[in-house]
C-alpha cells in the first residue's frame, strides 16, 4: 500500500553485536537502533537531561566512523583508508570492578573508574554524586545520586544498594546513541546501551555492560573506548 512505512523486524538479542574493525569503523549488526541525543543544561548551567535530536532509519547492518574524519558522520565513508587511521586497540581486558574505586555511604556505595570519564558532567549537579552518596540516608540525595549515575554514559559511575549488594542500573533499550553537547560545541562518544556485545578486531569480547562509550574522534588512548579526548578538539 502506498505510504506504508517499511519496518525491519527486531533481531534476536544474540544477533546484536558491534565489531571493531582493524584501523576501520565499528561494524554494527542485528538491527540496533541508532539515535542522536543532546545534553541539556538546567537553569544553573549543570548537565541535567537528554533530548532526542534524531532517530536514524533502522538498518540490519551499518558502519560507524571511528577515525573522526568521515564526511558522513556518524557513518563511515572510507576516509580512514585515505588518512591511514591508526586505530590499534589499547584498552585493558579487565572487568570494571577490578579497577574501580569504591566510596561508601550510609545506604549506598559508589564505584568510580575515573579513567573511563567522558565528561558528560551529569555527576556535578547538587554538590556532586560523591557527596550525595555520602548523604544517602537522605531521600532526596539518594534520588539525585541514582539519577546522576544512570546518566553517566560510560558506566564510570555505578551506585550500589548496600542492603542487597546489587547495582542500581537504568533499564536501557539495546541501542547506540550519538552524544552531542551543543552548549559546549562538543561531539561526544558513541553511547552503547543495554548490554550490546563489543568484539575486538582480533575476535575477543570485551566485558558486556549496560553502559559503555566508544571513541568516535579517533584520539582516545584507550581505544576502542572513549577517554574524554574529544573535549580537546
Amino acid at each position: 500500500m502506498a505510504g506504508k512505512k517499511e519496518t525491519i523486524p527486531a533481531s534476536p538479542a544474540n544477533d546484536r553485536k558491534i565489531r571493531v574493525s582493524k584501523n576501520g569503523p565499528y561494524l554494527v549488526s542485528g538491527s540496533i537502533p541508532l539515535i542522536k541525543k543532546e545534553i541539556l543544561n538546567d537553569a544553573e548551567g549543570y548537565c541535567s537531561a537528554w533530548r532526542d535530536a534524531e532517530h536514524y532509519p533502522l538498518r540490519e547492518q551499518y558502519a560507524l566512523c571511528r577515525c573522526g574524519h568521515s564526511g558522513n558522520k556518524p557513518f563511515c565513508d572510507g576516509t580512514h583508508q585515505r588518512i591511514r587511521f591508526e586505530g590499534t586497540e589499547t584498552a585493558a581486558d579487565e572487568p570494571y570492578l577490578s579497577f574501580a574505586d569504591r566510596i561508601n555511604g550510609p545506604t549506598f556505595s559508589l564505584t568510580d573508574a575515573e579513567g573511563m570519564c567522558v565528561h558528560a558532567r551529569f555527576c556535578m549537579r547538587a554538590g556532586g554524586i560523591w557527596n550525595l552518596v555520602r548523604q544517602s540516608d537522605n531521600k532526596k540525595a539518594r534520588a539525585i545520586a541514582i539519577e546522576e549515575a544512570a546518566n553517566c554514559p560510560s558506566g564510570r559511575l555505578v551506585v550500589w544498594d548496600k542492603k542487597t549488594g546489587k547495582a542500581i542500573e537504568p533499564a536501557l533499550e539495546p541501542s547506540i546513541v550519538v552524544i552531542e553537547y551543543p552548549a559546549r560545541d562538543e561531539h561526544g562518544p558513541l553511547w552503547v546501551r543495554g548490554g550490546i556485545p563489543v568484539e575486538s578486531a582480533d575476535g575477543h569480547m570485551y566485558e558486556i555492560r549496560n553502559r559503555v562509550t566508544l571513541c568516535r574522534c579517533g584520539k582516545s588512548k584507550n581505544k576502542p573506548f572513549c577517554d574524554g579526548s574529544h573535549i580537546h578538539d
